[in-house]
């Protein structure tokens, strides 16, 4: 019987601000972590990502590529990030047909949340399992599948 590749989590190539916090076992890599910033345990956050100044992220949560998420956020646990939108009807391997997502300040994003590639305007919260598919360009409480505004903020 053949041995298993065994390949460890690991923090390599991150540019840091000031009092960041990376709690492990975390996978960080290429990415741009601003003054702040918590990253809990079990989370994955990939290439040609930033994170803007004290933004949370909770564990288990994954962060692809293109992602941008902006000041003063909250990404709560279990929270994914999804850029390969299967426009072909199966996985793309090239990241140039990728989406890309900005997510702006003061947004929270609840528990077990999707987020495909989106924009999502400053000051919105994301109701808990929420599935968002589209840009969200008012303010305001949004859940669901696929995520609607529920009431303005």
């Amino acid at each position: 019987m053949a041995n298993p590749r065994l390949l460890k989590a690991q923090i390599v190539d991150v540019e840091c601000g000031e009092n960041v916090t990376i709690i492990e076992p975390s996978n960080v890599y290429g990415c741009s972590l601003a003054n702040d910033v918590f990253i809990g345990p079990f989370v994955e956050i990939q290439n040609n990502t930033s994170i803007g100044p004290r933004t949370k992220i909770q564990s288990h949560s994954f962060i692809c590529e293109f992602v941008t998420l902006g000041a003063d956020c909250f990404i709560g646990h279990g929270v994914m990030f999804a850029n390969d939108l299967f426009k072909d009807g199966k996985p793309n391997a090239d990241p140039d047909s990728w989406g890309r997502t900005k997510i702006g300040d003061q947004v929270t994003i609840g528990s077990n949340a999707t987020i495909l590639a989106v924009t999502i305007c400053d000051q919105t919260v994301i109701g808990a399992g929420s599935v968002v598919t589209k840009d969200i360009t008012k303010p305001g409480i949004y859940a669901g599948n696929p995520a609607r505004l529920l009431r303005r903020c």
